[in-house]
């Protein structure tokens, strides 16, 4: 059989995109150029790949368990087939996926994108909310960079920690627990909101109070930082959040912070993504501007 790479790209794009329409812009395709295009996928491979559902197309079951698969054959094939050369961040037309927690976002995003604005302009940047289970995007290609508090189990995904934050709490200037000895009973008398993207009412803090012999009335969990942060300044609730990753909200919303009362392990902030890009140098330099991003949270944690 004459295999023919152009397909592989198509492939690729089609899994990716999830649309034809989609993946023909990507490719600088027409959409019936790569309707045919996934006509002959379909012949070839015998499947569907993509079935229309409501005004939507899904990948079959088949399309997703070779997806990874054909992304990492269409990465290999570009990095045999292109000439090695430097990095020309003025010709650089690419789209980078970058998936954490909302409080990440907020802390990198002005500098990134003004990054981005001013050396890259042909680069767009997905920022992409922290799911809600895990996931194995960065192994499949779906997303480039993730931006966590773990480091990965998978071999296959390299990961670098940036530096390492604390929790504090932070609540309303005029809250009674602002003043005074912050003592593990008054933490424990107030009321509370906690982030929890799965939505559950007990953190890790729950287990240290009651090692105290004490407990905490949770009113709420929010699945963001930024919203617990809001109903806290809004609501006079008290919310653990790291705290430097935080400051840029903590600063808008005029909130105050308060070491703790016990001690609990750092959070650390770790960069991950697939060793397939290890030697990309533009995913190299994206790393390297979330780094210069981060700068701040080096110098803190140091």
């Amino acid at each position: 059989m004459h295999l023919d790479l152009n397909l592989l790209t198509a492939l690729d794009a089609l899994l990716e995109e999830n649309s034809v329409a989609g993946a023909a812009e990507r490719l600088n395709l027409s959409a019936p150029a790569l309707s045919r295009t996934l006509g002959r996928i379909r012949r070839i491979t015998g499947d569907q790949i993509l079935v229309r559902t409501g005004r939507t197309m899904v990948p079959t079951p088949h399309a997703l368990a070779i997806r990874g698969e054909v992304h990492d054959l269409v990465q290999r094939a570009r990095e045999v087939l292109e000439p090695e050369r430097g990095l020309d961040l003025a010709t650089l037309n690419r789209v980078f996926s970058i998936r954490g927690h909302d409080a990440v976002t907020t802390a990198i995003g002005p500098s990134l994108l003004a990054a981005v604005r001013e050396q890259a302009p042909g680069v767009s940047i997905r920022l992409l909310a922290e799911a809600s289970s895990d996931t194995n995007e960065l192994r499949h290609g779906r997303v480039d960079l993730e931006i966590g508090s773990t480091e990965p189990d998978l071999p296959e995904i390299s990961h670098a920690t940036i530096g390492h934050d604390r929790l504090v709490a932070a609540l309303r200037p005029d809250h009674p627990c602002a003043d005074g000895d912050l003592t593990a009973e008054r933490f424990a008398q107030a009321d509370h909101i906690i982030v929890s993207r799965r939505g559950r009412l007990k953190d890790p803090i729950d287990e240290t109070l009651q090692g105290l012999r004490l407990r905490r009335r949770v009113v709420a969990s929010a699945p963001t930082s930024t919203a617990a942060l809001y109903l806290a300044a809004e609501s006079g609730l008290v919310v653990a959040v790291p705290e430097h990753v935080c400051e840029p909200t903590l600063r808008v919303l005029g909130l105050r912070t308060r070491p703790l009362p016990f001690d609990l392990p750092p959070v650390p902030l770790v960069l991950a993504w697939h060793q397939r890009y290890d030697n990309d140098k533009a995913h190299a330099w994206l790393r390297g501007r979330i780094r210069d991003a981060l700068a701040f949270y080096e110098q803190v944690t140091a």
